[in-house]
């Protein structure tokens, strides 16, 4: 620490000597006051009249999605089936997709066409019914082999030299790749994409701390350089315990410190004025999300919404959470959101065919109720001027992950892989509908004879590891653009979004076209 640190009387040099700002989520009281403290001096006025939210679900352990979103029509699943192991593999039996029914079924202008110009179809899982019947009703999109790219990247040009052709930190990790598709840094980074949205989206919002909201934790995804996250949990606001606790940091003596500096009506020294006023705004707010959450209090035996009945497991009591708090936005006095829920257990190396089900159908049960109860204005009317506008069209949900999984087996599950297929749900997303390109179904590598790998090899790295053909960069600032970041600060956001400004790639089998936009929102 510097003496111009100590000298500094501001409210973060203030949290981070009291050791608030790095107390971590074992104590995410502390990390809300830390971020009331920094809010405060961004409080602005309202300059929408709208509201908008974006909703992360974050894939922790990084989904397999060879047997998400799979490959149906008849070449494509043969090479599937014969690369995952038709009998005593990880395949998934043609037969369970069309008797779900989960193949999806875009509009015939709107069927995906790959690199070599084949027209392809895809199903989801057997578990996925409620995501399959989003999206051929129109209200789902499936983009195509995202992932992280610091630059448009052939498999010619991974395997070169990564000076001439820069591609993203760390590779296959688990710790760096969550990092890197939500900040687009290693581990280690302050600040993701959802958080700098928020920066630009806190004008909007009078009460700017409820701007970026967690119900899953401490994440980089959602701090910006100024909008910090507010931390709740599925059972409602996170208390401020400093001042109710016997000990804080081990010291018996703090509490009463601090309640004696919360009581003060006016302390003498900047510090403690500071801090007064810091965890004074923390019970605010802690009240604030409180009467929120009141307006869809739980009441014994029925749920906060009764007759959309949210999965129990615990992304299904996120979800919950968050339509409790989008309920309560006018509490809250925000206009501009961005929240992260959360499941874990995708990192299958073995028993993918065992716990890979069960996984998929709480996300697809769970963006379904989610989706259905924003549909319904009995429950939550639509913020603006049009009240033929619905929530379901003012929120957007998107999911995301550390990284896809090889296309091959290791024997009972698959690997650490790079791009994968997400799901965009929403009124206002252009559904039954596939964005981005569709990748071969191959693990080969063969080459060329001269030495280049042939076309139906080039968009994977080994073992069917998707190289992606759609950077996080274009999801996030398709998302962001309709989120209202305007174009000129798309920049400040997604920095490396100026390398896929319709750019052009050549490679062995002809052209692919980076767009900035991927075209899924309205």
């Amino acid at each position: 620490m510097t003496s111009s640190d100590l000298n500094d009387p501001g409210r973060r040099a203030f949290l981070k000597r009291t050791g608030l700002a790095a107390a971590g989520t074992a104590l995410p009281w502390a990390l809300n006051l830390a971020a009331i403290g920094d809010a405060a001096a961004f409080n602005g006025g309202s300059n929408a009249t709208d509201y908008k939210a974006l909703v992360c679900v974050f894939f922790y352990g990084g989904n397999d999605y060879a047997n998400t979103v799979i490959p149906v029509d008849i070449a494509s699943y043969a090479q599937y089936n014969a690369i995952r192991g038709a009998t005593n593999g990880i395949a998934i039996p043609l037969a369970s997709v069309t008797a779900a029914p989960t193949v999806l079924s875009p509009a015939t202008p709107d069927i995906p066409v790959d690199l070599q110009g084949v027209q392809r179809q895809y199903g989801l899982h057997p578990s996925m019914t409620a995501m399959a019947g989003l999206f051929n009703a129109g209200k789902a999109a499936v983009v195509l082999n995202v992932g992280p790219l610091v630059k448009p990247l052939t498999r010619d040009q991974y395997n070169a030299s990564a000076t001439i052709y820069p591609r993203p930190p760390q590779l296959f990790s688990h710790n760096d790749q969550q990092s890197v598709w939500q900040s687009s840094s290693a581990e280690g980074t302050k600040v993701g994409w959802g958080g700098k949205m928020g920066d630009l989206g806190m004008a909007s919002n009078p009460k700017s701390l409820f701007t970026c909201m967690s119900v899953t934790g401490n994440a980089v995804f959602l701090s910006g350089n100024s909008a910090l996250q507010y931390q709740v949990s599925t059972s409602g606001a996170i208390k401020i315990q400093a001042a109710r606790n016997s000990t804080v940091f081990g010291n018996a003596a703090l509490p009463g410190i601090i309640k004696n500096l919360v009581s003060d009506v006016s302390p003498a020294h900047k510090l403690e004025r500071d801090y007064n006023a810091v965890t004074s705004r923390a019970i605010g707010a802690e009240l604030d999300v409180s009467s929120a959450l009141a307006l869809t209090a739980f009441t014994a035996p029925a749920t906060a919404f009764p007759g959309y009945p949210f999965p129990t497991d615990s992304l299904g009591k996120q979800f919950e959470m968050v339509a409790r708090l989008i309920k309560g936005r006018d509490v809250l006095q925000a206009k501009r959101q961005v929240f992260m829920v959360s499941i874990g257990g995708f990192d299958l190396h073995d028993n993918l065919i065992a716990q890979h089900p069960a996984l998929l159908k709480s996300v697809s049960d769970a963006i379904a109720a989610f989706y259905k109860l924003l549909d319904d204005t009995d429950y939550l009317p639509a913020s603006g001027s049009n009240p033929a506008v619905k929530l379901s069209s003012q929120v957007t949900t998107f999911t995301a992950s550390d990284f896809g999984r090889t296309l091959t087996s290791n024997g009972d599950g698959s690997d650490h892989g790079w791009g994968s297929h997400h799901f965009v749900v929403g009124g206002a997303v252009n559904g039954q509908k596939f964005y981005g390109t569709p990748p071969p179904v191959s693990d080969k590598d063969t080459k060329d004879g001269a030495g280049k790998y042939l076309p139906e090899n080039q968009w994977h790295v080994g073992q069917g590891r998707l190289l992606p053909t759609t950077s996080v960069d274009q999801y996030a600032a398709t998302l962001a653009r309709w989120f209202g970041v305007d174009d000129s600060e798309m920049a400040t956001v997604l920095p490396n979004i100026v390398n896929f400004n319709n750019v052009t790639l050549n490679w062995t089998g002809g052209s692919l076209l980076y767009p900035k936009y991927l075209g899924f929102m309205k």
